[in-house]
């Protein structure tokens, strides 16, 4: 048998669960660094031991941070299912006594402040598109006339109205993936219709 071989058998089984019992103080560390309380760090830790235990794991080359992935991932699945325990105890409160929970509607100042700030955006966008274009766009989202009033009144074809819609959606959504920091294309739109046969 090779030293390779038998590496790999040494990081099965029972290898794998020497490691465990090695690097538990470590796991325990990682799991309240991640928000888990001291409690809940020993349960994950006792399910992950159990597992190991009950399921032959085959040869793995790197021990340390597979125990770390599947620490992880039972950690992400106990926060999961408190969640689901909290929101069932919550509907079962709301369901059996009779009031109802007041629920505050007001925006967060911090939703304030993002909504703000996407505002100023948007008016630098606008502020920055020549005139037509601004002034077709406006005509149409803030206003809401209609493209084929907007297109007689300004001596064009609606077409070009959808063109200089299409100019400034493109703006917007390029300024919005700049400030979101979003993968998708801005250059994807879909362009408004319809609302000139009104």
């Amino acid at each position: 048998m090779s030293d390779d071989e038998r590496d790999g058998q040494s990081l099965a089984g029972g290898g794998l669960v020497r490691t465990f019992t090695e690097t538990r103080s470590a796991l325990a560390r990682y799991l309240s660094l991640r928000g888990a309380t001291a409690d809940e760090a020993d349960d994950i830790l006792q399910e992950v031991h159990l597992k190991l235990l009950a399921e032959r794991i085959g040869p793995v080359a790197e021990p340390r941070a597979y125990l770390y992935r599947m620490t992880n991932n039972h950690f992400l699945g106990w926060r999961r299912s408190a969640g689901r325990r909290v929101r069932r105890e919550e509907d079962w409160v709301d369901a059996h006594s009779g009031e109802e929970r007041e629920i505050d509607e007001q925006p967060s100042v911090e939703a304030h402040l993002i909504a703000r700030e996407q505002l100023a955006l948007l008016q630098r966008v606008l502020d920055g598109l020549p005139d037509r274009t601004r002034t077709i766009f406006r005509r149409f989202r803030i206003d809401g006339e209609p493209q084929r009033r907007i297109a007689a009144d300004i001596g064009i074809s609606i077409s070009a109205v959808e063109k200089h819609l299409a100019r400034a959606y493109e703006a917007i959504a390029a300024a919005k993936f700049r400030l979101d920091g979003d993968g998708g294309d801005p250059r994807h739109l879909r362009i408004e219709r319809g609302r000139h046969d009104i």
